[in-house]
C-alpha cells in the first residue's frame, strides 16, 4: 500500500535549484505561481487547473479595521446573548425600549456586514 493511498493529493514534489535557476524560473512564470507554470510547461494544455486562493483576500484594510473597531466598541454580542437568554426563559418583555434596542443592534450588524463585504471585495461599490 503506497504512502499516499487514500489521500486526495500526493505529497509535494521537491526540487533543488540554484539561486539563478530559481530567479529565472520565477521570471518566466511571471504572474503565475511556480507550480502552475511548471505544470503548464510539463503537461501543456492537458495540465489540470487548480483552485487558486486570493493572495490578498482583504481588498480594503481600512474598512476591515473600521468593522473590527465597531465590534470592539459595541456590546452587540453581549446584548444579543442577554435577549436570547430572556427569550428562552420567557422573561423577554417586548416593549418599545426593547424593540428599539433590537432594531439598533440589527442596524449595527447590517452595517458591519456591509463593511465586511466591501472590505473583502465581494461587492464592488458603484458611484451613486
Amino acid at each position: 500500500m503506497s504512502r499516499n493511498q487514500g489521500n486526495k493529493t500526493p505529497p509535494p514534489l521537491s526540487l533543488r535549484l540554484t539561486v539563478a535557476e530559481r530567479a529565472a524560473l520565477e521570471k518566466a512564470a511571471a504572474n503565475n505561481s511556480l507550480s502552475a507554470y511548471i505544470r503548464g510547461r510539463l503537461f501543456g494544455e492537458s495540465a489540470e487547473k487548480r483552485k487558486v486562493r486570493n493572495r490578498n483576500p482583504v481588498k480594503d484594510q481600512e474598512a476591515l479595521a473600521r468593522v473590527l473597531g465597531m465590534l470592539g466598541r459595541s456590546r452587540i454580542a453581549n446584548n444579543l446573548n442577554q435577549l436570547a437568554k430572556d427569550a428562552n426563559c420567557g422573561a423577554l418583555i417586548l416593549d418599545e425600549e426593547t424593540n428599539a434596542k433590537i432594531d439598533e443592534a440589527y442596524a449595527h450588524v447590517i452595517s458591519m456586514r456591509n463593511e465586511l463585504i466591501r472590505a473583502l471585495g465581494l461587492i464592488e461599490e458603484h458611484d451613486q
